[in-house]
């Protein structure tokens, strides 16, 4: 058996993969002995996707280590498994083709991490916490633009809030570039994703609300209307995976560290209201297509035709995301230290701004959140609760240094006004 690397890239030759394979291979330089692999079902494509990157980054990558792997292979994929000392997956969809992935790299002794935003799929990894901590690794799913930036976000406000935080609100601006809206119907959005979203559109009404653990706080976050105005635009109600994830880390500070529980709201913006009538209007009719199976199959076999040139089964056009950028709005309200927050109405509002930009902002963005996650777990395992076990980011590096590093690279996360 060879000797493990520390990281292995698996799905490297997809869309996502690749970035992450180009900013491993930027980043990796800046920490010596550092030895990662990259993985996925065609060696070849595998060769020339190396070859690629060394040649766009100037970097030699003769040493990087080849492995063929499929998620229909159980044995490749503990081959690959054993000899990685930790996982980055972003063969999507998750919920489709994630779980072998994770069952292999716990078996075989890998911490875990991956790209994923599919609520389900977080879910489905819980089961993993017991087999993670007897193995002594680490399952830490969503460690990309879902749902690090809001997770951490959350986490940092708490950290810097000085006093009590009740609840939080945040606000998600997308800044599109005019290139971006002029190539949107040559396809800008991945097949997997588009499958992703249609099939969580169908089980929505199969998954009962769970009930929450989270005791009832006072004053009670409550959702603003479905559209409303704030922060000079107009916003809409965003129930998506990372609204999920807060809540579970959320759930594990208040049992782990008797910590007060922060309620979480998440919204979209849009300068125009037309913008936002026309997104709840596209939303309701791909959500009730989803739910008659001719024509969920006719969304999942024709996307191109559906999504008016939207998606596409090929790489989107690189560089096409450049100048994008992301912006979450935090807007924190709590107590200031020694109040009594029984009897006290709060008195004390925090913004907090998140910012992800440069080249390509989701694609190197998720890649560098990934990256920079794996170190965390392979270098400052100390700093991680109970060094093991099904966490989310938020829960697994509140501790370490990845905020700091996400800085360093096209992110901030930055407290702009207390009052």
């Amino acid at each position: 058996m060879s000797e493990r690397v520390d990281i292995v890239v698996f799905g490297a030759t997809g869309y996502t993969g690749k970035f992450v394979v180009q900013e491993l291979a930027r980043v990796a330089p800046e920490y010596p002995g550092l030895r990662w692999a990259v993985a996925g079902r065609c060696r070849e494509r595998l060769v020339a996707l190396l070859r690629d990157v060394s040649l766009k980054t100037g970097i030699d990558l003769s040493a990087v280590r080849v492995m063929v792997a499929d998620v229909a292979d159980d044995l490749s994929l503990r081959s690959m498994c054993s000899q990685a000392r930790l996982l980055v997956n972003c063969c999507g969809p998750f919920v489709r083709l994630g779980e072998p992935v994770v069952a292999a790299a716990v078996d075989c002794g890998a911490h875990y991490v991956d790209v994923s935003g599919e609520k389900m799929f977080v879910d489905i990894l819980e089961k993993y916490d017991k087999i993670a901590r007897a193995a002594g690794v680490c399952v830490v799913p969503t460690c990309g633009l879902s749902s690090v930036p809001a997770d951490l976000g959350v986490v940092h406000l708490q950290d810097n809030f000085g006093g009590t935080l009740n609840s939080v609100e945040s606000y998600l601006t997308i800044e599109c570039p005019q290139k971006l809206a002029s190539e949107r119907t040559k396809g800008t959005v991945r097949y997997s994703s588009w499958e992703s979203m249609i099939n969580s559109m169908a089980a929505m009404t199969l998954i009962k609300p769970q009930k929450t653990l989270l005791p009832k706080l006072k004053p009670e976050l409550k959702k603003r209307f479905f559209i409303h105005k704030n922060l000079n635009k107009w916003c809409l109600l965003f129930p998506n995976t990372d609204v999920e994830v807060v809540k579970k880390t959320q759930l594990n500070l208040l049992f782990t560290d008797k910590r007060r529980p922060v309620q979480y709201k998440a919204y979209i913006t849009f300068l125009n209201i037309f913008h936002a009538i026309g997104l709840i209007f596209i939303g309701a009719i791909l959500f009730i297509l989803s739910k008659v199976s001719c024509t969920k199959n006719l969304l999942l076999n024709y996307p191109r035709l559906c999504s008016f040139g939207i998606v596409t089964y090929n790489h989107p056009k690189e560089g096409v995301m450049d100048d994008l950028c992301l912006q979450y709005d935090m807007l924190g309200e709590g107590w200031t230290e020694g109040v009594d927050i029984e009897n006290t109405p709060p008195n004390r509002n925090v913004v907090g701004r998140i910012r992800v930009f440069g080249r390509d902002a989701p694609f190197v963005g998720t890649a560098v959140i990934v990256i920079f996650s794996a170190l965390a777990i392979l270098r400052e395992q100390e700093k991680i609760p109970n060094r093991c076990g099904f966490m989310t980011p938020g829960v697994a590096f509140r501790n370490t240094s990845l905020i700091k590093n996400l800085c360093k690279n096209n992110f901030q996360f930055d407290i702009i006004e207390k009052t």
